[in-house]
Formats: C-alpha cells, structure tokens, sequence
C-alpha cells in the first residue's frame, strides 16, 4: 500500500486531505510541520509527499529541496494557496511533479497522485541510466554529474530532461513528450519558452566547443547525440 505524507498546518484541510486519499486506498501520514515531517521521513517510508509552502516552522521550498537531496525519486506535489508564477516556476524548478493552487478540486488532487504514482513506479522498474564518454559523466540515479574532473550543479528538472534523452539516445523526443515527463500530466504552468530556458541552461552546463550533447531538430524536438565511451 502506497504510503503518503500529508505536510499540512490547516488541520480542517489536513484531516479532510487524509480521508479522501484514505478513502481512494492510500494509507495517509499527517504532518502539521517541518519538524515532524523531516521525522517522519528519515524513520519512515513514502511514495509521495504532499506539502504546503507556509509552514509553521518553516518553508516548503526548503523542504523540497531537502526531500529531494536525500531521496530523488520521492515524488513532491505542492497544494498551496501561493499562486504567485514565480512561486509555481520556483516550486517546479525544485523538482516538484506539481503544484497545485488553493481552491482545488478534491477528486482532481486524488486523481492526479494516483497518476503520480504509478509513473513513479514504472521509472523505478527501469535499469539504471548513466552515460561516459571520458568528458561528461552522469549517473542518473545517484543524480550526480562531473564534466572534466568537476561536479556540475544540475536541478532535478534538468536531471529529468537528461534522463529522458539518454534513455532514448539517438531518437528524437518530442517538446510535448518531455513536458509530460518532467510535470504533471496536463501540463500545468509549464509552456514552451520554460522547457527552451532549461534545455539552453543545461546545454551551458555539460557542452563546449568540442563536445555536443543535445541536438535540436526543429519543429520536432530534441535527440541525444553523446556517445558512451
């Protein structure tokens, strides 16, 4: 049974939350702080987090980025009465696979984890991705990048987009196909010219004149061009 912690300060929100997730067949674990929550998820195991920006001893943003340091593949939806675009673009750049605004629609947000989860768990059924060709390494699973002997700094969206590419090297992947990937499964707050920014971002970080990674075909998408060693 798929276990899923509720970080929730609105007790009325929390415990409504909990029932339906509950009702839909999950076994719910509420958290009414950070404190408890960062407990809970060094004693206990999860298939999902969902987690409020205002918190009362601290800040969803920087619980994300904590969840997503220790354990990657952990999946993190935002529902947060934040509806700033900055906020959303800034929650999604963190690595979370949604966020969602307040008011929202309940069988919606059910209906959305369970989507959640069971990509989740066809990506943990895959082999381990990684690539070498002597320039670039990158272990996908450990989330870990070196060019040249040096650690690069790559989000966990851009781990994602790179996940996505070298499982399919040499194939060309649709703009839509990534989008799908990295976000929820309707696209939400995600357009175009955000997908552009982070492949032109994560281009920046791994290539250089002598070595290409990320081919553009235009009008269809991107193909990964690198060559394992």
């Amino acid at each position: 049974m798929d276990r899923i912690l509720v970080v929730e300060d609105d007790l009325a929100l929390s415990a409504g939350l909990c029932f339906e997730l509950d009702a839909a067949g999950y076994l719910s674990v509420p958290a009414y702080n950070c404190k408890k929550a960062e407990f809970l998820l060094e004693t206990d195991v999860f298939s999902l987090v969902v987690l409020d920006v205002h918190l009362p001893d601290g800040n969803g943003f920087d619980m994300c980025q904590m969840i997503k340091a220790r354990h990657p593949e952990l999946p993190v939806v935002f529902l947060t009465a934040n509806d700033l675009e900055e906020d959303i673009l800034s929650g999604l750049d963190m690595g979370a696979e949604d966020y969602i605004t307040k008011p929202f629609s309940t069988s919606v947000f059910v209906k959305k984890v369970g989507i959640l989860l069971r990509r989740g768990q066809g990506s943990r059924r895959k082999d381990t991705v990684t690539f070498d060709d002597g320039n670039l390494k990158i272990d996908l699973d450990k989330m870990i990048a070196v060019r040249k002997g040096e650690k690069l700094a790559i989000t966990p969206n851009e781990y994602k987009i790179l996940r996505i590419l070298i499982a399919n090297a040499g194939n060309i992947v649709s703009r839509g196909q990534i989008l799908d990937h990295i976000y929820d499964v309707e696209g939400n707050f995600i357009d175009d010219h955000t997908l552009t920014v982070n492949i032109t971002r994560l281009r920046g970080k791994i290539e250089d004149d002598r070595h290409s990674y990320i081919k553009t075909v235009r009008g269809m998408g991107y193909a990964w061009i690198g060559k394992k060693q």
